[in-house]
């Protein structure tokens, strides 16, 4: 293995928070391809911290999406700033399309570098901010910043029995990339990655206010919709396929076309969560199977 990937950077406590220096700040992984590293935190008590492959940087990630020396932050004045050391996948912020070449953090940006996210914690209440994003991370999905596989769990235990008891209905959507696996090996998986971002966004959008989004695993995503029929979940499903076909996903440069199959369900009589996601899923394997590219119910 290529002496690069040992991995040399110092993870600390939160008892070594307790520094009471609140220009020091620290990095908290929030996204990352080793689940062990969720929640990892980085002091940055250096004038100048170094990101990227190589061991000899202090913070090291050993991922050949990120260039030997990536990045590097700076301590100027009380303002801490990002620097891309001219890397090859480029350094960036929050959900900017942009790379950035230098800029100052602002206390709660995300900063990504190759296939991890990072969140930037500044000021008194650092161990107080840490124990919020830990928090967060529970429910949330670090990538595309949607409910994550156990909120989209907790929240159907909720509106199943809401449905039941009022008598009302309860649609559950499941859609899939088509072919992600071609765009991951075509354009790189941090372009697959670009895209995940880009589709939950879409989806989002289109979505009422109490529909409930998440990422399902890997490039299935899952909306949950209460008090909606199964006829008009069908609508909405066609109209988000629409929207994501006619989409122009772009990254590095490069135009994706994607589309995505979907298949909806709805709550019937005697069945509990795992009937209704199985009856979803079902219709979404029915899409797919017989093209892609469309919805099933």
């Amino acid at each position: 293995m290529d002496s690069d990937y040992d991995v040399k950077t110092r993870v600390t406590g939160l008892e070594q928070l307790k520094i009471g220096q609140s220009g020091q700040g620290c990095l908290v992984v929030i996204h990352a391809p080793l689940h062990a590293d969720l929640g990892r935190l980085h002091t940055l008590a250096k004038e100048i911290t170094t990101i990227g492959r190589g061991r000899d940087n202090d913070i090291v990630l050993p991922s050949d999406c990120v260039s030997r020396r990536h990045s590097r932050l700076e301590r100027r004045n009380e303002a801490l700033f990002v620097v891309d050391l001219a890397s090859t996948n480029g350094t960036y912020i929050n959900d900017e399309a942009q790379p950035v070449r230098e800029r100052p953090l602002e206390r709660g940006d995300r900063l990504r570098i190759g296939d991890t996210i990072f969140k930037y914690l500044s000021g008194s209440d650092i161990e107080v901010q840490y124990h919020e994003i830990l928090f967060r991370m529970t429910v949330t999905d670090g990538l595309t910043n949607i409910s994550n596989r156990k909120q989209l769990d907790a929240t159907l235990l909720e509106e199943i029995p809401r449905a039941r008891r009022h008598n009302r209905d309860l649609s559950v959507l499941m859609l899939d990339i088509d072919r992600f696996k071609h765009i991951n090996d075509t354009y790189g998986h941090l372009a697959g990655d670009s895209v995940l971002r880009g589709l939950a966004a879409i989806l989002q959008k289109r979505l009422r206010p109490n529909d409930r989004l998440g990422r399902y695993g890997g490039e299935e995503f899952c909306a949950i919709l209460p008090e909606t029929a199964l006829a008009n979940a069908a609508k909405i499903g066609e109209e988000l396929r629409a929207m994501v076909e006619a989409y122009a996903f772009v990254a590095e440069d490069k135009r994706i076309n994607v589309t995505i199959s979907i298949g909806a369900g709805s709550l019937g009589e005697g069945m509990d969560m795992a009937d209704l996601y199985r009856r979803a899923d079902e219709m979404l394997y029915e899409a797919k199977r017989t093209g892609r590219n469309k919805v099933c119910h």
